[in-house]
């Protein structure tokens, strides 16, 4: 009996949620000092409204220690142990909150994913695939200390607006990158958003030449599963990154997802990303 929790920008779909039995505790977005739950008060699709029509700033905030507390007080008499996987140390505070808010129960763990989105994902899914297999506490924890350095993680992003008004670029930055075209990779490297190559030219070619570049010749995969996860990218976008990425690897399962509040709030739409898990670590 091991309850698997995680912070929503783990961007899981609400079909493996359900299937796994995942609680997830939602990140908050502020918008014009109004806060909203991510995936609770408030979607992608309400805050591309908000700052594309209404001109609104949008900001996100971590989970509170008495937010943490609050979860873990209901959830631990009914469980062996609660495991929480929360969103990088390197982009919140949410970990050390969480870690502080575990301190007052014997039972409940905290794992530091390294990672956001589904980059987070792929630790909160298999920690859910070892509960349900009924694996004890320190397994499960082993296991995910293995695999965080492995998880490789990358988006690539249509448009660097989201960034400007996020303060993450300067206007001129944005402005250039719209002139040329450029739509830049961001990579998570030891628990730190990047920026990686930086493509031209229209979305979709992009993001095909984008897959290319992650799995051509790469012999360091893990082929058991691959999400692609997007900020409400177009079918036939996804589509084309689906047939890249099965004319480069073999995966068993590729995972669509749509990216939450906070991928969404910082990259804006048409943001798409492919995220795997290596075999050895970088």
């Amino acid at each position: 009996m091991i309850k698997i929790t995680a912070d929503s920008t783990c961007d899981l779909s609400p079909e493996i949620i359900e299937q796994l039995d995942i609680s997830l505790m939602p990140l908050h977005v502020l918008i014009n000092e109004e806060d909203f739950r991510d995936g609770i008060d408030i979607t992608p699709k309400d805050i591309f409204r908000y700052v594309s029509e209404e001109g609104k700033t949008c900001k996100t905030a971590a989970v509170n220690v008495f937010e943490y507390e609050n979860l873990f007080k209901e959830l631990s008499p009914h469980y062996d142990a609660v495991i929480h996987i929360s969103l990088g140390s390197g982009f919140s505070s949410c970990y050390q909150n969480a870690k502080i808010a575990s301190e007052q129960f014997d039972n409940v763990f905290v794992v530091d994913s390294s990672n956001l989105s589904t980059g987070s994902g792929h630790v909160v899914y298999e920690a859910a695939l070892l509960a349900k297999k009924g694996a004890q506490p320190e397994e499960i924890i082993k296991h995910l200390e293995e695999i965080i350095p492995k998880v490789d993680a990358s988006f690539v992003i249509d448009t660097m607006e989201y960034l400007r008004k996020g303060g993450r670029c300067s206007g001129i930055e944005a402005f250039g990158a719209t002139l040329l075209r450029i739509k830049p990779s961001i990579e998570v490297v030891d628990g730190k958003m990047i920026v990686g190559k930086k493509y031209r030219g229209n979305f979709d070619r992009c993001i095909v030449n984008y897959v290319k570049d992650r799995f051509e010749n790469n012999d360091d995969i893990d082929y058991s599963r691959v999400f692609i996860t997007h900020s409400y990218c177009s079918s036939e976008t996804v589509l084309k990154v689906r047939e890249a990425i099965e004319q480069y690897a073999s995966f068993e399962e590729i995972i669509e997802t749509t990216a939450g509040c906070t991928i969404s709030t910082h990259c804006g739409p048409n943001t798409l990303g492919i995220l795997y898990i290596r075999k050895s670590k970088k």
